[in-house]
């Protein structure tokens, strides 16, 4: 069993400047998606695949930093809390106090995209397909961050590898459930992504493997995760988080099927 270092939240001192550890994280997957992107943009199966040029790329990531923070805040605000947002509206803004859903970025990332497709004329599922690849790493980067602020800790466990979250406000062994995610939701289906849209796949197929293989990873991450302590389990003994994973496989197995037919 090991006790969560508790690090300094902040990563760098620039004189008055703090950058934490989590906006650290954002920045790297933003930068990790760029890089990534630009190789892929050089490699024969994409070129010309979906129209876009180094530029579209930068505007595409311009678009969906915007759609990840703007989708992820409104996401926790209707997913988790509507009641309480409902009675303090202004604090729905209040973003500096914490309270992003993953499933809320994931729409915000998709319309930012269709929005960017229409106003340059690129085919969405070419775009979204070529995107969907270069998403886990950078989720992997946000669950690390998780971990490094000792925040979204896994249930109460007596494996060998359990972790003390002090932040918890106990002294219970935990499910290390950020690094699950980490190395599930981000390098694992990172890899998959990576090598499964390497061959040539009709427009949608990749966005669907996506959606099927965060939707399982996500669910079964889940049952290692504490629950938020204001909602618990909603239905069926299942957290929100795995309901939201529900539609998410289902339309990523619509994708599948119905791009896959002739």
């Amino acid at each position: 069993m090991f006790v969560h270092p508790q690090f300094d939240p902040v990563a760098i001192h620039l004189g008055p400047l703090a950058i934490r550890w989590y906006g650290l994280m954002y920045l790297i997957a933003f930068a990790l998606f760029f890089v990534l992107g630009r190789y892929r943009l050089r490699q024969p199966l994409f070129v010309g695949q979906t129209g876009m040029t180094a530029r579209d790329l930068e505007d595409l990531l311009f678009y969906g930093a915007l759609g990840v923070v703007l989708g992820g805040r409104l996401g926790y605000v209707l997913f988790y809390k509507p009641g309480y947002y409902l009675e303090h509206p202004l604090e729905v803004f209040a973003v500096w106090q914490g309270g992003m859903a993953f499933h809320g970025g994931l729409l915000g990332v998709i319309a930012a995209t269709l929005i960017y497709c229409r106003r340059r004329s690129l085919e969405f599922w070419r775009v979204i397909d070529f995107v969907a690849p270069l998403v886990p790493i950078g989720l992997a980067a946000g669950r690390l961050g998780n971990f490094i602020n000792g925040e979204l800790w896994g249930r109460p466990t007596d494996v060998a590898w359990a972790v003390v979250f002090p932040q918890a406000g106990d002294a219970l062994g935990r499910h290390p459930s950020q690094l699950y995610q980490f190395a599930g939701e981000g390098l694992l289906l990172f890899i998959i992504l990576w090598r499964y849209s390497a061959v040539p796949r009709r427009p949608g197929q990749v966005a669907g493997m996506f959606l099927i293989g965060y939707g399982v990873l996500r669910f079964v991450a889940e049952f290692a995760r504490e629950p938020d302590a204001f909602l618990g389990t909603v239905t069926l003994g299942l957290t929100m988080g795995q309901l939201l994973c529900l539609p998410m496989l289902a339309f990523g197995l619509w994708l599948l099927l119905r791009r896959t037919r002739s």
